[in-house]
């Protein structure tokens, strides 16, 4: 998910930063997603704060790895 939006957490939240969302399905009914954000920790947000994006598989593996 790119973050579009941190209004109210710009502690928390990096515009136009990639982030990993976690599954969260009453999350989602609530409007909101599940994010690990900056501390590393994974928190909820409304999804209007994020843009999904699909990240092809071979940049996946590099970002999974820190390549």
């Amino acid at each position: 998910m790119v973050c579009v939006s941190n209004e109210g957490y710009p502690a928390s939240l990096e515009v136009r930063k990639i982030y990993v969302s976690v599954a969260d399905r009453d999350a989602e009914q609530e409007g909101m997603v599940r994010v690990v954000d900056e501390s590393g920790e994974d928190y909820l947000y409304p999804k209007q704060f994020f843009a999904e994006i699909r990240v092809p598989p071979a940049l996946a593996k590099a970002m999974a790895r820190g390549a």
